[in-house]
């Protein structure tokens, strides 16, 4: 494992977004860090080159995102977000990936992943998505969303799953829910809904505690699974 020798910043404090990469090509890293080295707000704080080290690098570091590789020698990338996703507060996790709609990149959504970024994504678009990441909002293409979805979809289990979910929410959280299906921020479901973003944020709380979700992006799934608008 490579380190930036830089801490993670302290939670609740943040002056920068501290990031991890994790990929077992180190010219990946390396163009990875000069693109968010460019940004002021952005802070490269370690490299991993296998999923084992980088769960390590997370409890080290307690970075703020991880851009992760799913497909690793050893421990690759899925079981590192599962074992991430078991942390205490754990970072927003993003899988990085070669191909848009695979059932790998679909375990790994579940598994507890904030989203996912392609490879090839433009060194303009990466930063930016850094930063929505860090601010808890799901990093996918509305069109990736829906491939995603189109591949996942359709097995009876899953369906009945999603059916028994949303039997237990109220009138309100369904509305909540299917915004987060259509990738929307809290300021803007607060806007849609007529209610403060404070309400939106506990209605968002309640729904991923309901559902078992890690994240909004998980949460955003079951409502595309059940076709909500």
């Amino acid at each position: 494992m490579n380190t930036g020798g830089a801490e993670g910043a302290t939670p609740g404090r943040r002056t920068q977004i501290t990031v991890l990469l994790v990929d077992d090509e180190p010219m990946v890293c390396a163009h990875l860090r000069t693109i968010l080295g460019a940004a002021d707000d952005l802070q490269v704080v370690a490299e991993a080159h296998d999923g084992a080290a980088g769960v390590e690098a997370v409890v080290r570091y307690r970075p703020h995102v991880v851009l992760m590789d799913l497909r690793m020698p050893g421990v690759d990338g899925l079981a590192a977000i599962e074992r991430i996703a078991a942390l205490r507060s754990p970072p927003a996790v993003v899988a990085l990936t070669t191909f848009d709609a695979d059932e790998y990149v679909i375990r790994a959504l579940r598994a507890g992943a904030a989203g996912f970024l392609l490879k090839s994504t433009p060194p303009e678009d990466l930063a930016q998505l850094v930063r929505v990441a860090a601010d808890g909002h799901t990093v996918m293409s509305a069109a990736a969303t829906m491939r995603l979805v189109g591949t996942a979809t359709g097995r009876a289990s899953d369906r009945d799953r999603t059916r028994t979910l949303l039997g237990g929410l109220t009138e309100r959280e369904t509305q909540v829910l299917a915004s987060l299906g259509q990738g929307l921020s809290n300021a803007q479901i607060a806007r849609r809904l007529h209610l403060s973003e404070a309400t939106v944020k506990g209605h968002v709380s309640r729904l991923l505690d309901k559902l078992g979700c890690a994240n909004r992006t998980q949460a955003g799934l079951i409502a595309r699974d059940a076709n909500l608008h």
